[in-house]
């Protein structure tokens, strides 16, 4: 693949680049990732297997690598998403039937209620996969099994010590909402008297009135201070009964 920007031409040949999401959302009780399966015709790389949602950057309308994630998760999938972390970088020869590609990948939360997906461009379909089960059976395209498993690394050890799961809720939110969202992404419970202590002193949390909670009685509600970042706590979580 070779440049056509205008201006002086380079004297080497440049890769493809690309930029795939990785889509996390809680739904069931279970880490969930989202994944589009590719057009079953002889002439796309790995016709009917699923992957993760991305794209070619397009550089007259991608200002940035950023740029080019949101608008794939637009054209893709038809979200929008409140959260995105770049997760790094992957390219070699042999990734992309095409040619020497390089892709840039990010990973985003979305809150699973009221969420709405949509196939869009070079999709044949859309849905919801189960992390866990997706990573014992890795049949993703190109190399996309294992951006999963870096992704999925990636968000468990910084769940460990920051507040991104509150990312994957819609708000309001209650506190044993919160909790139950970390449990499902740890895999592990972890204790109820020392989260809320850790949540409410962290001061990233704005009462939002009363919210539905899995008792029968009203609960605190809660919403982000600020979306963009997340907090980082001091230390790890315990395992239940240890903290």
């Amino acid at each position: 693949m070779v440049s056509k920007a205008p201006g002086r031409m380079p004297p080497f040949p440049l890769p493809f680049t690309t930029v795939d999401v990785v889509i996390f959302t809680v739904l069931d009780d279970a880490l969930q990732v989202l994944l589009v399966q590719r057009p079953d015709t002889p002439k796309e790389p790995h016709p009917g297997k699923w992957a993760l949602p991305g794209g070619f950057v397009d550089i007259d309308r991608d200002a940035d690598l950023i740029a080019c994630a949101r608008r794939k998760l637009r054209e893709k999938t038809a979200v929008e998403s409140p959260y995105l972390e770049q997760l790094g970088s992957w390219g070699s020869r042999s990734r992309d039937p095409r040619g020497w590609s390089a892709t840039h990948v990010y990973f985003a939360l979305v809150a699973a209620d009221h969420l709405v997906i949509e196939k869009g461009a070079n999709a044949a379909d859309v849905a919801w996969f189960k992390v866990d089960e997706m990573l014992k059976r890795p049949r993703l395209a190109f190399d996309h099994a294992q951006i999963l498993q870096a992704a999925a690394e990636r968000l468990r050890s910084k769940v460990e010590y920051t507040s991104l799961p509150a990312f994957l809720l819609s708000e309001p939110f209650t506190l044993p909402q919160l909790q139950r969202t970390y449990e499902i992404v740890l895999g592990r419970p972890v204790d109820k008297s020392g989260f809320r202590t850790r949540m409410l002193a962290a001061d990233f949390l704005v009462e939002d009135g009363y919210a539905d909670g899995s008792s029968k009685r009203p609960a605190m509600g809660y919403r982000l201070r600020d979306r963009q970042e997340p907090v980082t706590f001091p230390r790890t979580f315990s395992p239940r009964g240890a903290e």
